[in-house]
């Protein structure tokens, strides 16, 4: 039973009835300095106040939040959300791992049905579809065929455990992007429950769940392992945080967006290091930005490094729940409910942040980042000269002007006398034989032939232009802004460039509909992007195959190809893995880089293209005003088409009505099936946790450098047959055409473990080869990280792996740490982790340990071919103790040093000692 130690439970009337709540202000009038906490910690206090039972939540927990200082606290806080949000990445594995627990639970002799998620869990169907048809307008159609055919199974696995497990919904495919739709729909500001009111709070199993914080909801991506704890009852324990105060003053100047806006406070606060922070926004500038503004804003989060970026509720917040069709005795709960516990957009001087970052939001200036980290700001303007940097220092190619890059069917619709293109800067080296032309150490080109086209292609060349992801998709004015970008360049008569691969993809059916009543999808289309789906597509690595010719000519000239996309992630080898840089910028820029076709253009200078007559036409030609683009907005934007959208979000289409699916509380395990089995770590699973043992004679099976992603550790994308896993599945008899993609076999550890480190980009320090290769020590022989693990595996040999700063940032995938721990790796050291990464390692049971202050391998004389022994995990072990490393080189001499143990709390101790967090948690189920 929940009980009232601080007797501040009062009653609010609403619309004739009577709720319950958990006043702060109560707790004000006792003497406690609440309007000095920043929101979000009052969110985390109200939350413990109303789940305290003495037991998992303790009165310490409660106090520690009530005396929240700025500088935060090493004392453990718990969190117990009202929902969880997953994708169908993530979801599949985590209801995977559920069922395998009902499975062991019944084979111990115990009730299955125990194990039940025990509040409401939101699975959507958004990451699987892949651009395979692009530029028509079946390729929508075409693409959800193709997306079914390849994931029935793991469909028909969603759908039963719809039916099989209480508070368990799916959003079947095709219907928009998990965050847009949480945004959207799910969110709800306040919830009502068994007549309690209380603040909406969620984790989800993606690393962009704080998109919400922008409607006011505190929320934040969690891995799998950590959101099925909290679905089985569990609270989710971490380290109270600091609050960082992001101070907004002013608007946004003409011609920029809320997407050059948030690409600015990603490159400002990753300077900052809000890693594992919070942060909150305050300060006049937010009385000017939109709820879609600031979603876009919070969706970036995890590329800021900070855990939130909260947006109090206020009149904004209201105005887009009126938009976004929630029903009015929804929306006065909210301004009720907030404005009398002390959750209202207000007072903000009062509240005392750890530290304050000012930004004037009218300096921010059109901005792109890339080519492979989210948080590497690049103004428009310094585009090209960036470009022509990277390509020196990443690539040792020196830069060539070449011209407009016109396709030759183009130019020779005008020449001069002497049958020469009149147009200055056209490439002299035009070969009629359509081969390729290439400068030595310099700047790649090559000629293609397509059907009557004869076009070049080149490094800097962008053979990807994708609208997509929830970041921009879910922003009517970014989103109506590239429609019009569309129109514009079709009045003057321009096109993209046949070598782009160009899509849309929004985040919901909402953004269809506004742009079909702005009369805009026809122009989009006009410039060949179609709906390709309703999806992340491009964002998350499903960008589909280039064309033949286009990939031919990268692969065999090594070209140093580029994708520009609306989204949020561009690690290496994520959106295509021939593509080698990768920026991000709003859904506008997109439509203008497609049109040039290049990277390596000053478009705030030259021509974006010619039109039919030979004259220049500029981005400020076809760039849309403020006023043009919201006044369409006041035309389009309106209730009935979210309330015709969301009302069918759960129907479905035909081939989803017609699954088939097994009756039934235990699922069915298939030995043959690739797509979906039982998960190991359960199985047959002791009574006791086992006695922690130290670390002797480890090899490294890994040392990497800095930045080292989610992605990198666990990849997404397509892979080929020479890979671990592409070999696995022919010898299972999968084809390669129906390889599918890393993401979508989440659900079976065998394709999983074979793909962890199996990045094609990933440079691992002990192997010649770049990609998922390492040295296996005994022999010396370079070998996959995979094969090299079953060989440690075999003779029990511990295995470690050595990396640098911001270990496992990006996408929160539990199967990097999942698969991590299959490869045999009992431990990391590196000099500093992303949070979720880190709390994922220790729930597989993987020690994460991290240098001392000024400590690093290079300066400690490490290179990875060390013998590791690591003492004082057996004895006394406790949160953030510090152990010892001794590192036995080739010469018999030892490297000795310290390390800190970043288990972080008591609770953390406790899963790791179990072997991971479920282990924890289903010997709590076995023992009652």
């Amino acid at each position: 039973m929940n009980q009232d130690p601080f007797n501040i439970k009062k009653t609010l009337e609403l619309a004739g009835e009577t709720f319950q709540y958990y006043s702060l202000k109560a707790l004000e009038n006792q003497g406690y300095e609440i309007s000095k906490l920043p929101f979000s910690i009052r969110i985390l206090l109200e939350n413990a106040l109303r789940n305290y039972d003495d037991f998992a939540i303790t009165k310490e927990n409660v106090e520690t939040l009530l005396h929240w200082q700025p500088k935060g606290s090493e004392k453990d806080i718990p969190f117990k959300p009202a929902r969880v949000l997953m994708q169908d990445f993530t979801g599949v594995p985590a209801v995977v791992d559920i069922a395998a627990l009902r499975a062991e639970v019944a084979r111990k002799g115990k009730n299955p049905d125990t194990i039940n998620p025990l509040i409401p869990v939101d699975l959507v169907i958004d990451h699987s579809v892949q651009v395979d048809y692009f530029g028509t307008n079946y390729s929508y159609d075409r693409n959800m065929e193709k997306e079914y055919s390849r994931n029935q199974e793991r469909y028909q696995f969603l759908k039963w455990a719809q039916q099989s497990f209480n508070n368990f919904r799916v959003v079947p495919p095709g219907m928009g992007i998990c965050h847009q739709v949480n945004l959207e729909y799910f969110s709800r500001g306040v919830i009502e429950r068994d007549g309690m009111l209380f603040p909406d709070t969620l984790v989800g199993t993606d690393s962009h769940t704080p998109m919400v914080n922008g409607i006011g909801v505190v929320a934040w991506g969690v891995g799998g392992i950590e959101a099925e704890a909290a679905i089985l009852g569990q609270p989710i324990y971490f380290i109270m945080p600091e609050v960082i105060g992001l101070k907004l003053t002013g608007k946004l100047p003409l011609g920029s967006t809320a997407t050059d806006l948030v690409l600015t406070i990603a490159n400002l606060l990753r300077k900052q290091g809000v890693v594992g922070k919070f942060v909150e926004v305050f300060g006049p500038g937010l009385d000017h930005l939109s709820v879609p503004d600031r979603a876009t804003i919070g969706n970036m989060s995890p590329e800021f490094g900070c855990t939130i970026t909260y947006f109090p509720i206020d009149d904004k917040t209201l105005e887009y729940m009126r938009k976004s069709n929630r029903s009015e005795a929804q929306i006065a709960m909210v301004e009720a409910y907030c404005k009398t516990n002390m959750l209202w957009r207000e007072n903000e001087q009062a509240i005392q942040y750890t530290e304050v970052v000012e930004l004037d939001v009218s300096t921010i200036e059109p901005t792109v980042a890339g080519p492979k980290r989210p948080q590497d700001k690049i103004l428009l303007k310094d585009f090209k000269p960036k470009f022509i940097d990277l390509l020196g220092t990443s690539f040792e190619r020196e830069y060539i002007e070449q011209g407009n890059r016109e396709t030759l069917t183009s130019l020779a619709r005008w020449k001069d006398e002497g049958g020469n293109p009149p147009v200055k800067d056209v490439p002299k080296t035009l070969h009629k034989e359509g081969i390729e032309t290439e400068e030595k150490n310099g700047l790649k080109t090559v000629w293609i032939n397509e059907g009557d086209d004869k076009f070049m292609l080149s490094d800097g060349s962008v053979v990807i232009a994708a609208i997509t992801s929830c970041t921009n998709t879910s922003n009517p004015f970014v989103m109506v802004g590239a429609g019009l970008v569309a129109k514009k360049a079709r009045e003057h008569g321009i096109d993209v460039k046949p070598w782009v691969k160009t899509s849309l993809a929004p985040g919901s059916k909402v953004v269809t509909d506004y742009l079909e009543k702005a009369d805009l999808m026809k122009d989009l289309e006009a410039l060949q992007f179609h709906l390709v789906g309703y999806g992340c597509t491009s964002c998350i690595g499903n960008s589909g195959p280039l064309p033949p010719a286009i990939s031919k000519a990268v692969d065999d000239h090594d070209l140093v190809v580029c994708s520009v996309l609306s989204g949020n992630r561009n690690f290496e080898a994520r959106v295509h893995s021939q593509v080698k840089m990768n920026f991000l910028m709003s859904p506008m820029l997109v439509v203008a880089y497609a049109i040039a076709g290049r990277v390596d253009i000053d478009l705030t200078q030259d021509p974006i293209s010619y039109d039919k007559n030979g004259l220049p036409v500029y981005l400020k030609d076809i760039w849309p005003t403020d006023d043009d683009i919201n006044s369409i907005l006041a035309r389009v934007l309106s209730p009935q088409d979210f309330a015709k959208n969301y009302d069918e979000i759960f129907e479905g289409n035909a081939i989803w009505k017609n699954l088939k699916i097994p009756e039934g509380k235990l699922y069915q395990w298939d030995a043959d099936s690739t797509y979906i089995k039982e998960i190991p770590f359960f199985r047959d699973i002791s009574a006791a946790a086992p006695a922690l043992e130290d670390i002797k004679e480890a090899r490294a099976l890994l040392v990497l450098g800095d930045s080292i992603t989610t992605d990198h550790i666990s990849p997404a994308g397509l892979f080929n047959e020479h890979s671990a896993a592409g070999k696995y599945l022919l010898s299972r008899g999968v084809k390669k055409e129906d390889f599918n993609s890393y993401g979508s076999r989440r659900g079976n550890d065998e394709v999983m473990v074979r793909g962890t480190f199996a990045n094609v980009r990933i440079k691992n320090k002990l192997a010649e080869k770049e990609g998922g290769y390492t040295r296996y020590f005994p022999t010396g022989e370079e070998m996959s990280v995979f094969d090299a693990s079953v060989k440690y595996q075999q003779s029990k040999t511990p295995l470690v792996v050595l990396v640098g700063k911001e270990y496992g940032s990006g996408s929160s995938r539990d199967w990097a740490a999942k698969g991590t721990f299959l490869l045999g790796v009992k431990c990391v050291l590196a000099e500093s982790y992303e949070r979720i990464h880190r709390s994922n390692l220790v729930g597989m049971g993987v020690l994460p340990l991290q240098y001392k202050d000024g400590d690093t391998a290079k300066k400690l004389g490490l290179d990875g071919d060390e013998i590791f022994s690591i003492t004082g995990i057996s004895k006394d072990i406790k949160p953030m103790k510090s152990m010892t490393v001794v590192a036995k080189n080739k010469q018999g001499d030892s490297i000795e040093f310290d390390v800190i143990a970043r288990l972080d709390s008591l609770i953390e101790i406790e899963y790791y000692r179990h072997g991971g967090i479920l282990q924890y948690v289903l010997r709590q189920f076995l023992e009652e």
